[in-house]
């Protein structure tokens, strides 16, 4: 896949280096050209940067890597609320929450949301926003490979989604369409606010195994 990185920090240069080492063709944009060229350099393996007003004719598949406050700003950076990347799939990882508090930023929709209300004609899909950059790529056992939730609604674009968490060493887990998106970026508030008190959030929440198919998990 032409795969095109919408930011240049931490998680932008992790996804990009695997995915670039799975064979993905992978091009970096942002608002600062020495950023995005030092971004594509750390992940090499023939990363390239690209010019935001070229960066939709470039890519197939975007990935939107950016802080909640520049979301807007980095979607407009590209044409996005002019159509630019109408028909491709463009996977938000973006949280509306306050990092160092997990705090819920306050009037805000989703993350996700604010993306299909702007790329015009895109398709949104929620997904890698729990985990930090450093978690990729996962090569331990299967069993134990970190669970990235998606949320979206068109198929294809959830396919392409789960088939780049699969190159990261993830495991994809569709949980709602894109409406669900709310929940899962409060379920990261709720990790980042368990870490501001001192815990692992593993430990916060309970060790369930799916129920066997045809029954229904009760708690008592």
């Amino acid at each position: 896949m032409r795969v095109g990185i919408l930011g240049t920090g931490a998680l932008a240069r992790s996804l990009g280096r695997v995915w670039s080492g799975a064979g993905h063709s992978v091009r970096i944009t942002g608002r600062d050209p020495k950023h995005a060229a030092a971004a594509a350099e750390q992940i090499g393996l023939g990363a390239g940067v690209v010019d935001p007003a070229r960066f939709a004719s470039q890519v197939d598949v975007v990935v939107v890597a950016v802080a909640w406050d520049g979301l807007r700003e980095a979607l407009a950076l590209v044409g996005a609320d002019q159509g630019t990347l109408a028909g491709k799939t463009v996977i938000d990882c973006t949280n509306a929450v306050d990092y160092a508090t997990g705090e819920l930023k306050p009037g805000s929709a989703s993350a996700a949301e604010l993306v299909a209300g702007t790329a015009v004609g895109a398709h949104a899909v929620k997904a890698l926003h729990l985990f930090a950059g450093t978690s990729w790529p996962y090569a331990g056992p299967q069993d134990r490979a970190p669970v990235v939730v998606i949320c979206g609604d068109a198929p294809d674009a959830v396919e392409q989604a789960s088939a780049l968490i699969r190159d990261l060493g993830g495991r994809p887990a569709l949980i709602a369409g894109l409406a669900g998106a709310g929940q899962a970026e409060e379920a990261a508030g709720f990790v980042m606010r368990v870490v501001a008190a001192g815990h692992n959030p593993r430990f916060a929440v309970p060790d369930v195994d799916p129920a066997p198919s045809g029954t229904a998990a009760t708690g008592g």
